[in-house]
């Protein structure tokens, strides 16, 4: 058995770099900024928290569950929407897929069951139509947003 104390090289705290500083124990602690390194993010942070508010207003509102895909569906945009809308799985029957390419111009609104019973094909394309005239002058977010607020306020409050 070895005792002993455990030792740090002193440090001159006026040499340390920004956001350093020497612990009680002497060990040198570093805060660094984070800093996103992706510059192709779609969102800004603000933009995120737009479209959380509505898709978490237009569930409450409803008792729907929706959600957005925002990324590449392929030559067979419907095919591709409906997996990914498979993959709700138990949510599915009472779900509203929003699916957008914009490389590819291409948006495709899919629902569950009990979803489809309560949006009608007029008011999903009507939401579909308004998020395209959104998307065309370069608002993706406010489209969304929009279309969101549209369909919510056609499938309306939860059937008792």
């Amino acid at each position: 058995m070895a005792a002993g104390e455990l030792t740090f090289p002193k440090v001159d705290p006026e040499t340390l770099e920004e956001g350093a500083a020497v612990t009680l124990s002497g060990r040198v602690s570093v805060a660094k900024p984070h800093e996103f390194t992706d510059a192709d993010q779609p969102f800004t942070p603000a933009q995120l928290a737009r479209l959380d508010e509505a898709l978490t207003l237009a569930s409450r509102d409803t008792g729907l569950f929706f959600s957005i895909y925002l990324g590449k569906l392929g030559e067979d945009s419907r095919v591709e929407a409906e997996k990914l809308f498979e993959q709700l799985g138990e949510q599915a029957p009472r779900s509203v897929l929003i699916a957008v390419s914009p490389a590819e111009r291409v948006v495709e609104l899919v629902t569950g069951e009990a979803a489809g019973a309560r949006l009608p094909a007029r008011a999903c394309k009507l939401a579909v139509m308004n998020m395209v005239a959104s998307f065309k002058e370069g608002d993706l977010v406010g489209g969304l947003v929009n279309g969101l607020r549209m369909l919510d306020e056609q499938a309306g409050r939860p059937p008792r």
